[in-house]
């Protein structure tokens, strides 16, 4: 698991808080489209689906899922059996979650399980947490098996800045992913406590989940019986991070009086959030972290895997009711009962054919970058 790195932020986190504080929000040229039809078709899902989820990197999982060596999680959100796992030494991997013998599923269900060897329930193979063949009944029933060639198999990944992140392709690269990582070690992301985790089975194509993410348009309209309050309307700054989208919204109190070199209170103003492509949102609140890792799984159906993430794991009942309330606002309220349900009201208009195309003001100049980029990778 990475080491927690000192707290400090970056230039760029530095830079569009003070875009903020000269009230110099980020707004499109002008009034933009997106055509209906890339939310509904399904050829155009499977081509997203070869050429950019089983292509290149993405997000899978927070590091503080693995908090210790010898730990494993089973995942199987991206309609693959996969099977994440620190082994004894701390290093992450991500394995096909299949024995080598005869390819039998090796553990069932979502929750993580702390122990130095996974066994197989078929013939009990048995496998150290790095992947190695450590042992199997009866050996003398296999004379000459090669056990170093037996060892699970395993894709390609790499945990930075406190995420974990793999991909199909042995091919591709991490380089957009490792450049994030001082963006994260800034909020002390590698060191943070896993509080709680949740699947959310969304009716909505994936990228209208993203969209809600590009944009703070919606914040005051949406998100008036929850959050609306503490944010001023129209009050943010956007800038890439390579092919990522890096965010930062004004609190209603921002900026009067708050020395910029004192991180943590500009964090008190300041929410900042990261579109990761293809389908990762990061809200780095002040005082805790959501993730949500986008899992397609038809044109319009999306896995959203909410993490949220807290500095310490709470040593009282107050801390617990703290957190707690926390996350039913956020994951309950904002975003189950608001912005995924706003999602899949939005699938159904437009499966019903009642647009051609959608349009986009210039608050909403992220969502026309988001959908550049997706374009781009398609003819990749």
């Amino acid at each position: 698991m990475d080491m927690p790195t000192r707290q400090r932020p970056t230039e760029g986190q530095l830079a569009l808080a003070g875009r903020i504080a000269r009230g110099e929000s980020s707004l499109g040229e002008g009034i933009a489209t997106v055509p209906a039809s890339v939310y509904t078709d399904s050829a155009r899902f499977e081509a997203e689906q070869a050429r950019i989820f089983r292509s290149g990197p993405q997000v899978i999982a927070p590091s503080a899922l693995l908090p210790r060596p010898n730990m494993a999680v089973p995942h199987d959100g991206f309609g693959i059996p996969l099977l994440l796992s620190r082994d004894k030494a701390g290093k992450a991997h991500v394995f096909f979650n299949v024995c080598r013998h005869r390819g039998t599923r090796l553990v069932e269900g979502g929750e993580a399980l702390c122990a130095p060897r996974i066994v197989c329930p078929y013939h009990a193979w048995s496998y150290a947490l790095d992947g190695r063949l450590a042992g199997l009944p009866r050996p003398d029933t296999f004379p000459g098996l090669d056990k170093g060639a037996h060892g699970l198999a395993e894709l390609p990944s790499l945990e930075t800045g406190g995420l974990i992140w793999f991909a199909r392709d042995p091919a591709a690269g991490f380089a957009d992913a490792s450049s994030l990582a001082p963006e994260f070690d800034a909020f002390g992301l590698a060191g943070h406590h896993l509080y709680r985790r949740r699947v959310h089975d969304v009716p909505a194509n994936w990228k209208l989940i993203m969209d809600a993410f590009q944009e703070s348009y919606h914040v005051q309209r949406l998100h008036a019986p929850t959050i609306a309050r503490f944010f001023a309307d129209g009050v943010s700054a956007v800038d890439t991070v390579g092919i990522h989208q890096r965010s930062a919204v004004g609190r209603t109190d921002h900026m009067a009086g708050i020395d910029h070199g004192d991180w943590t209170a500009l964090r008190s103003v300041i929410t900042f959030a990261y579109q990761l492509f293809p389908g990762t949102i990061m809200i780095m609140s002040p005082d805790y972290v959501n993730i949500m890792v986008l899992m397609p799984q038809a044109v319009g159906r999306t896995l959203v895997e909410d993490f949220m993430l807290i500095p310490e794991p709470p040593s009282t009942a107050e801390e617990e009711d703290h957190w707690a309330r926390s996350w039913a606002l956020l994951d309950e309220g904002v975003f189950g009962g608001e912005d995924y349900r706003a999602a899949a009201l939005g699938q159904e208009g437009l499966e019903a054919g009642a647009l051609e195309e959608l349009t986009l003001g210039t608050l909403e100049s992220g969502i026309r970058y988001f959908h550049d980029q997706v374009e781009r990778a398609l003819a990749s």
